[in-house]
């Protein structure tokens, strides 16, 4: 049988089997998907290569671990565990870039983030990221995946199309479904997003 017309799916059961195989061609068959989404948010080839590392080592640990639960999603799920480890690089980083203060380097308003406006601006915004945030995961995984890639990566509609593997009017469409529920969560919930 050869491996490279299996599913996903079954190349993940042969890898829980004992087979290393399965997870070679899993990553073999999704490496430029996964690679060229990080390298498109961090825009730093080397950092994209040490975070694709980290995503499958997370991949294959979770796997080993029983955390993957087959849903046929395996790209998606491995997409977010590599935006995930990105998301987690930038904050690092701006935990690392404070500024000096008098004496007090370790007080959290000494971050850069805080030196520059008004702290109630930050908090708001910062409160407002996460709101919406919260409500992009909400959303239907087709639709989640687009918002994930147009607002957050920053991909064409091209690009996305190219990279979901649907057409452009199916990204543009779910794109429209996903604002739409978005509004339809935002008035359920009697959100304000906004900082007046």
């Amino acid at each position: 049988m050869e491996l490279n017309k299996l599913s996903d799916q079954e190349l993940i059961r042969q890898f829980l089997e004992g087979k290393q195989q399965g997870i070679e061609v899993l990553i073999s068959r999704h490496k430029n998907r996964v690679y060229t989404y990080i390298l498109l948010i961090v825009k730093d080839q080397v950092l994209a290569e040490d975070i694709f590392q980290d995503t499958f080592i997370k991949v294959i640990k979770s796997l080993n671990s029983g955390r993957y639960h087959d849903s046929g999603k395996f790209l998606s799920w491995t997409l977010r565990i590599a935006h995930n480890l990105v998301i987690d690089h930038f904050r690092k980083e701006n935990q690392k870039n404070e500024v000096a203060g008098d004496g007090y380097e370790s007080y959290i308003l000494n971050s850069k983030k805080y030196a520059s406006g008004n702290i109630e601006d930050v908090l708001i915004n910062e409160q407002i990221r996460n709101e919406v945030r919260t409500l992009v995961d909400q959303l239907p995984t087709e639709q989640r995946e687009v918002i994930l890639l147009r607002h957050y990566s920053g991909l064409s509609f091209k690009d996305i199309a190219e990279q979901t593997d649907v057409s452009i009017n199916t990204a543009l469409g779910r794109m429209r479904y996903a604002l739409i529920n978005i509004r339809k969560l935002i008035e359920e919930k009697n959100l304000s997003l906004t900082t007046q």
